[in-house]
């Protein structure tokens, strides 16, 4: 296994924080208690271009931290992680093509609302009617998202020699 670096610490880190930031901005979609979180669509974007070990643990870390500040308690940590494990399994399995990174999101928030309506012991059908607006606004917003991750991504990478001198 490949040990990690200080630019890769770094880069999960900002990853993490840009997570935890996103994930505390909710945006109201018009129906009583279907707000949906930014950080889906950025979740997906980066599980894809930064893979799935790095958004794992940049997603664990925004957890613990969002918890550690009492932003978010354990239900919202289940549906976040069961979120992270389907979506990010997915874009691991299939790949990054338009149409798997377009059905991960509404799959990964699908399944976790059923996970959720299976804990509070409650029917699923309410909970993923109400996530359908924030499903169609990931599937949306995921390709051009990628994108501008891959862009920021070649930018700002390190040369070779630079690594190893971190």
């Amino acid at each position: 296994m490949k040990k990690w670096t200080a630019y890769d610490l770094a880069q999960v880190s900002l990853l993490a924080s840009f997570i935890a930031i996103t994930g505390s901005i909710k945006i109201p979609t018009g129906i009583a208690g279907s707000e949906f979180q930014l950080s889906a669509p950025i979740a997906v974007a980066i599980a894809a271009v930064f893979g799935f070990k790095r958004y794992i643990t940049a997603g664990i870390i925004a957890s613990l931290l969002l918890f550690l500040l009492g932003m978010h308690n354990l239900l919202n940590i289940e549906i976040a992680m069961v979120f992270r494990l389907v979506a990010g399994g997915l874009v691991a399995l299939f790949g990054t093509s338009l149409p798997v990174l377009m059905l991960a999101g509404p799959i990964g928030s699908a399944a976790a609302r059923f996970i959720l309506a299976f804990s509070l012991g409650i029917p699923a059908g309410p909970l993923i009617a109400s996530a359908l607006p924030g499903m169609v606004f990931t599937a949306l917003t995921v390709w051009p998202l990628k994108q501008l991750f891959e862009k920021n991504s070649k930018k700002t990478e390190v040369r070779h020699h630079a690594k190893r001198a971190l």
